[in-house]
């Protein structure tokens, strides 16, 4: 009898628990669903959708304010896209606002973003219609990858290339920079400039203490102070 009685008693703890987790799980559910809060509608036309599914997140400046609702095929190019949105937020969320499809982390779930309109603006009503924008696609992103990839490396390759040319000293700018006879000459050249322009200087100091030209450079430089 009273191993009867006690198998009863932990049947009853286990199905409180089970029913317990249930009604847990059913709240958790419908409140992610927005079952238990007053919701509204809006709608978008959108040319694709991306994968969005019924039942995904529908986020407001980061935070989920909704689920989609709804998708229905409109025409070959045409989806129309029903969200339903906690009331809460409808005020700010205004008619000029935008809605896009972007992705819950890199490889998660899509959401449909809701962007933000003019602070001016009224606010949505319920059946209103949004702006949609066109969303980045993941394969149009790894196609631009692959290209900018290949692009650098056919730029890499080239600037090796032309790097072992002009150390292997090809052409007219790997002779020049390669050939130490040209280099002798130009730093010999800029030498010789160098000592000229000494010379000149000399002569010229030379030239203003000469006494037969000493007052033509006074005047000169009486010239040049008035100026």
């Amino acid at each position: 009898m009273k191993n009867s009685n006690g198998n009863k008693i932990r049947l009853g703890v286990f199905v409180s628990i089970g029913l317990a987790l249930f009604i847990i799980a059913v709240y958790f559910i419908g409140d992610k669903q927005q079952l238990f809060n007053e919701t509204f509608k809006i709608s978008g036309i959108f040319k694709d959708v991306s994968g969005l599914q019924v039942g995904n997140n529908v986020r407001f400046s980061g935070i989920t304010i909704g689920v989609v609702e709804n998708i229905e095929i409109v025409s070959d190019t045409a989806v129309k896209v029903d969200f339903s949105i906690d009331d809460n937020t409808r005020k700010f969320i205004k008619k000029d606002a935008k809605i896009t499809i972007g992705s819950d982390g890199l490889m998660g779930n899509k959401v449909a973003i809701i962007i933000p309109g003019t602070q001016a603006k009224k606010q949505v009503q319920n059946n209103d219609y949004l702006i949609t924008t066109i969303p980045v696609s993941i394969d149009e992103i790894m196609v631009n990858l692959k290209v900018t990839t290949a692009n650098a490396a056919n730029i890499t390759e080239d600037l090796a290339v032309l790097m072992e040319s002009l150390s292997s000293g090809k052409g007219t700018i790997g002779k020049l920079l390669m050939d130490t006879v040209f280099a002798k000459n130009i730093d010999q050249t800029l030498v010789n400039i160098k000592q000229g322009t000494g010379g000149f200087k000399q002569n010229m100091d030379a030239a203003s203490n000469n006494v037969l030209l000493r007052g033509y450079f006074k005047k000169k430089k009486k010239e040049k102070e008035k100026k």
